[in-house]
């Protein structure tokens, strides 16, 4: 599991309260980050990460996915960070849904969620159309740290454990 991965997984157990199951392998060597519901509403959610620092490939676009491009090792950065490439690849594929289905993630049961690092602005509107949420990954980060800052528990998750360490480190510096 990637970092980014795990912080999102922290972040849906520690600040949302939800029940989490990561890395669910899917036929034909997909992957789903994650699968979360929520135990008080029973609303389920599944989760991809598309989280890059890079200063050109950071956002998530709108431009049109290429399964071809997809495939040239030069273009294929710049597919995965495109909207087009989560709905086709990450949610959509037949290979996907069945594994859905196996955990009783069934279409209009479920909400899809995108965590970047941002977006283009026109991608907000198009996601919507797809009914895909999008979530900020520096928000969650910051809300797992003021959710842990002044939490004098010690978490034995070390994403978390990390992340409230830094947290009190910097409040000590302010």
């Amino acid at each position: 599991m990637e970092t980014t991965e795990k912080i999102v997984e922290s972040y849906c157990r520690y600040v949302k309260g939800w029940l989490t199951l990561p890395n669910v392998k899917c036929e034909g060597q997909y992957e789903i980050d994650l699968l979360a519901i929520d135990p008080k509403s029973a609303e389920r959610y599944h989760i991809e990460s598309g989280v890059s620092i890079s200063g050109s490939f950071s956002k998530l676009t709108s431009k049109p996915f290429s399964t071809d491009d997809l495939k040239d090792r030069v273009k294929a950065a710049g597919q995965r960070r495109t909207l087009g490439y989560f709905i086709e690849r990450k949610f959509n594929l037949p290979e996907v849904r069945a594994e859905l289905k196996k955990y009783g993630f069934v279409r209009g049961n479920y909400s899809k969620v995108i965590v970047t690092w941002g977006w283009q602005p026109d991608v907000k509107v198009l996601a919507d159309r797809h009914k895909v949420q999008l979530w900020d990954f520096g928000k969650l980060v910051s809300e797992i740290a003021a959710a842990c800052r002044d939490h004098k528990t010690y978490f034995t998750d070390d994403t978390v454990r990390t992340i409230q360490l830094f947290a009190m480190a910097a409040s000590s510096n302010s």
